[in-house]
């Protein structure tokens, strides 16, 4: 990958009307690194993951994702080559778990596996034709990380991924990670618990007082 920095934040801050969210974020993020932020609930985590997912420009403050000013028209261009977990599975409820994945397989071009494939990957061979409507909350979200099997993301952001998993799933979220920082991609990974970061990240930031840390 031509640059040496995946992602970089200077100061940036996010608010709601009057009221900080995020106060100032800086980091630097490189290629085949994990980064993991903590911090208590409402602190401004989540948000913070839409700001490098592009989807909330900053308020003060500047950065680059993948060589993308944030806020800048041509976030649109990187956009593909990030792939985001959130809190709620990225799934058409009357859908079969089959018809997401291939729905966001068609979505975006170069998928390097089959719906198929990836549901059978995240152990839902058995229900694939199952409407996500019809599932439990730990099998939409294993087929919510089947998503992240499907592409070959340079930046993965993951939002509390274990939430919601049984012990035999966990490993999905390590070995996308892995995938990801194989192919010199970079990842970054909140949660409220720190002790859900330490496997898998390189360092630890926490968000505490709308600082990152």
């Amino acid at each position: 990958m031509a640059t040496k920095t995946l992602l970089r934040l200077r100061e940036v801050a996010v608010s709601a009307g009057l009221v900080p969210i995020v106060a100032s974020a800086s980091m630097e993020v490189a290629p085949r690194e994990c980064v993991g932020i903590s911090g208590p609930n409402g602190s401004g985590k989540t948000t913070l993951l839409r700001v490098l997912a592009t989807l909330r420009p900053p308020d003060r403050g500047e950065g680059e994702v993948l060589g993308e000013a944030l806020g800048g028209p041509g976030v649109r261009n990187i956009r593909p080559r990030i792939s985001l977990l959130g809190h709620e599975p990225a799934l058409a409820p009357e859908l079969s778990l089959l018809d997401n994945l291939r729905f966001h397989a068609r979505l975006r071009s170069g998928s390097t596996k089959s719906a198929e494939e990836v549901l059978e990957t995240v152990g839902l061979k058995g229900a694939m034709d199952r409407r996500a409507i019809d599932c439990s909350a730990g099998m939409l979200r294993r087929a919510d990380l089947a998503r992240l099997f499907l592409h070959s993301p340079d930046l993965l952001l993951l939002d509390e991924p274990t939430d919601g998993l049984d012990q035999d799933a966990r490993p999905l979220v390590a070995a996308a990670i892995e995938a990801c920082l194989e192919r010199d991609g970079a990842a970054v990974v909140v949660s409220h618990d720190a002790s859900n970061l330490a496997e898998t990240s390189t360092r630890i930031h926490y968000l505490d007082g709308g600082v990152l840390r």
